[in-house]
């Protein structure tokens, strides 16, 4: 009987540790899954942060290609209007080496060396 009380006693000092560990396990568990669930709110909130950012970016990008774009036009612009006033002012020249050109004629004549 001694032994068998000896046995008891053991079993219950056995169950009480194991209901210890249970009971911290469930402790641990339980931190792991708050941690779990924290991880994942920070990974989605940066996953959010992260697309708004792109999303900002892309904006951005968008907004410049339209002003390049722009100024692409404008310089383009201005230099045709230069292109055709540099082309006037050509044919102006054109105009007054042709009229030097004849009134030179009729000073020294059309063979005379220039």
């Amino acid at each position: 009987m001694a032994a068998l009380e000896t046995d008891v006693r053991e079993l219950k000092g056995r169950v009480a540790r194991t209901e210890q560990d249970a009971a911290a396990a469930r402790v641990l568990a339980g931190g792991a899954d708050r941690d779990v669930n924290e991880v994942r709110t920070e990974i989605r909130d940066f996953r959010q942060a992260t697309t708004a950012s792109f999303n900002a970016m892309r904006e951005d990008l968008g907004d410049l290609r339209r002003d390049l774009d722009g100024l692409r036009e404008h310089v383009d612009s201005g230099f045709a209007e230069v292109r055709g006033r540099l082309d006037g002012v050509a044919a102006g020249h054109e105009q007054i080496v042709g009229m030097l050109t004849t009134l030179l004629d009729r000073e020294t004549g059309p063979d005379a060396p220039r």
